[in-house]
């Protein structure tokens, strides 16, 4: 399985997307990401070990918890796999353009 499988493999289940996103503003621990949701704790720790496995949250000690947060290199990764394929549809955008322009300036 690819980087890209993995990470988007994990981002696809909603639940996990939701942990994600809770993570975005700052570290959190398991029973703080737990809360309110309709989920278990050792749930959350599941969903915290794929998105880890995904290299896109990181955890640390801090006392008897830990804390995970949004991995900054992980997210760098997707970005730079995505822009591919940005990059590719504005090279065939600019190939059509400038097709479509040739024809237009023959008589």
């Amino acid at each position: 399985m690819t980087y890209a499988d993995r990470t988007l493999d994990a981002l696809g289940d909603p639940t996990r997307r939701l942990i994600f996103e809770r993570l975005r503003g700052r570290a959190l621990s398991v029973g703080e990401l737990a809360a309110g949701m309709s989920v278990s704790r050792p749930a959350v720790s599941q969903h915290l070990k794929v998105l880890k496995e995904a290299r896109l949250v990181t955890d640390r000690a801090e006392g008897t918890r830990r804390l995970y947060a949004v991995n900054p290199r992980g997210l760098e990764a997707l970005r730079k796999w995505l822009e591919g394929f940005w990059d590719e549809a504005l090279d065939a955008f600019k190939e059509a353009a400038e097709r479509e322009a040739a024809t237009s300036k023959k008589p």
